[in-house]
């Protein structure tokens, strides 16, 4: 009905509209293009969106989205069974290895930190679930590790799902066979309760 619509809330949602694409960040000038708004409407539009994190400015200038999608996004009840399933896995990998223990998705050409525990060592590779890097050559997931390093263990993926991997990071002095092993137990105990649910 006319009378429900707020024309604020839906020029809002139009511009986020706008980041549903391959894209990963936009200039002003092309979120114009894509919504069709004056470039000063869009400032206090993108303004609004920025305070409550749905959308981040960088320091080049251009626009991507924030956290805050991400975060609605996990409360989806297929998010939220994954997200039950594998972060207590992520923290015991992280305590018992001393490392960064994530889970990474494939978007086309990009991929993405769904979940991660950090350790507490000092030194330690920093990453957030949101953050997002391009797909490297041959479809390598790992993101450039100046000093350090990523390993990674592939998950079991049904048609249509997008490639997951579990992975620990960190100091590249630091991350050996044990590391490994732990990573690929760590995959095969998920692997055997996915399994159970199915049969359930």
């Amino acid at each position: 009905m006319a009378q429900d619509r707020v024309e604020a809330v839906e020029r809002a949602l139009t511009v986020l509209e706008a980041f549903d694409v391959d894209q990963e960040a936009f200039t002003l000038a092309e979120l114009a293009q894509a919504t069709g708004y004056y470039k000063s409407t869009l400032l206090r539009l993108l303004g609004s969106l920025a305070r409550f994190d749905y959308v981040q400015r960088s320091h080049d200038g251009r626009w991507s989205l924030g956290s805050t999608p991400l975060r609605l996004a996990r409360r989806h009840p297929p998010s939220r069974q994954l997200t039950t399933r594998v972060q207590p896995l992520l923290d015991r990998l992280a305590a018992e290895t001393g490392e960064t223990a994530a889970l990474l998705e494939n978007h086309g050409p990009q991929v993405e930190c769904r979940l991660v525990a950090l350790p507490e060592a000092a030194l330690r590779h920093e990453l957030r679930p949101g953050s997002q890097w391009p797909l490297a050559a041959g479809n390598d997931p790992r993101p450039e590790l100046p000093g350090g390093k990523m390993l990674l263990q592939a998950l079991p993926s049904a048609p249509g799902e997008p490639t997951r991997w579990l992975a620990l990071s960190g100091p590249s002095s630091r991350l050996d066979a044990r590391s490994e092993a732990a990573l690929k137990a760590a995959l095969a105990e998920l692997t055997a309760v996915a399994e159970t649910e199915a049969m359930t």
